[in-house]
């Protein structure tokens, strides 16, 4: 494989290179990369096509931009046939465009389709048991537990799919997944009133997202401190935290997060749970 100034590179090494500069909030040097590589293979096109993909679907949810659907698109004309990854970016980002709907972040099922809402959920459970490894099937999991709990509101049915994820991240040693559950188990013990809990759990799910390289996933997870912070009693800690991050977002071009930062500062919980279903 080389790029196009004809320097050869290890494209596993390229490929996870791109990775890390996403994670980091660095999208568009991620995205130059990928697309000043050539491949040799149709089979490295396809790999470097889901790339983009993956890489634009962290941009759209962190940056406010909208990538995905093209960058998809381009890797389901490179795929060779059925491609769980592929269908999992699908899944994310059908997810996404479902919970920021109309332009804003809106939890539970009102005012969208309940088909499209159902079939979400059955493409996630496809996904789950179609899965060629266990960290993907907790991934998986992961996602059937956030359908639950923010586009369908059942807030009881979504525990029991995060520890899956846990379980999974943890036994395959996939940190991003371990600490996706914990930040979303952490808001169920949140919203139980065990603080201590949310607490132990949020502050792992930062060191692991911070070990990871994951800038943006760090700053949100510093929101959830500075909710802990409120919550507690310390007003003037979390505002102090909130105004850092609202500036530190800003700085990478993390607009939903500068965004989130800037409610919690007018005084908004970022953590209130929708409403739950048929309530």
């Amino acid at each position: 494989m080389t790029n196009t100034t004809g320097t050869t590179v290890e494209f596993d090494e390229l490929l996870a290179s791109a990775r890390e500069l996403s994670l980091a909030g660095r999208w568009d040097r991620a995205l130059r990369l990928l697309d000043a590589t050539t491949c040799d293979t149709a089979g490295d096109r396809a790999r470097l096509a889901l790339a983009a993909a993956e890489v634009a679907l962290q941009s759209d949810w962190f940056g406010g931009t909208d990538l995905t659907a093209g960058r998809a698109e381009q890797a389901e004309k490179m795929s060779s046939g059925a491609d769980w990854d592929l269908a999992f970016v699908r899944l994310r980002h059908d997810y996404f465009r479902l919970l920021r709907s109309e332009g804003t972040f809106r939890l539970g099922p009102e005012g969208k389709d309940p088909e499209t809402l159902a079939g979400l959920r059955r493409d996630a459970h496809d996904l789950r048991e179609h899965a060629p490894d266990e960290v993907r099937r907790g991934w998986a999991s992961m996602y059937l537990g956030l359908i639950a709990d923010n586009l369908f509101a059942e807030r009881t049915a979504a525990p029991a799919h995060y520890e899956a994820a846990l379980g999974a991240g943890e036994s395959g040693g996939d940190d991003l997944l371990v600490r996706e559950a914990l930040r979303h188990l952490g808001d169920h013990d949140h919203d139980a009133g065990d603080h201590e809990g949310a607490l132990e759990r949020w502050r792992r799910a930062t060191a692991l997202g911070a070990r990871a390289g994951m800038v943006p996933g760090v700053l949100t997870q510093q929101m959830l401190l500075a909710v802990l912070a409120r919550d507690t009693g310390d007003e003037a800690g979390a505002t102090a935290l909130a105004r850092e991050i609202a500036r530190w977002a800003g700085a990478i071009g993390a607009d939903h997060v500068q965004a989130q930062a800037a409610g919690f500062l007018a005084g908004a919980d970022p953590t209130a749970p929708p409403q739950e279903s048929g309530a």
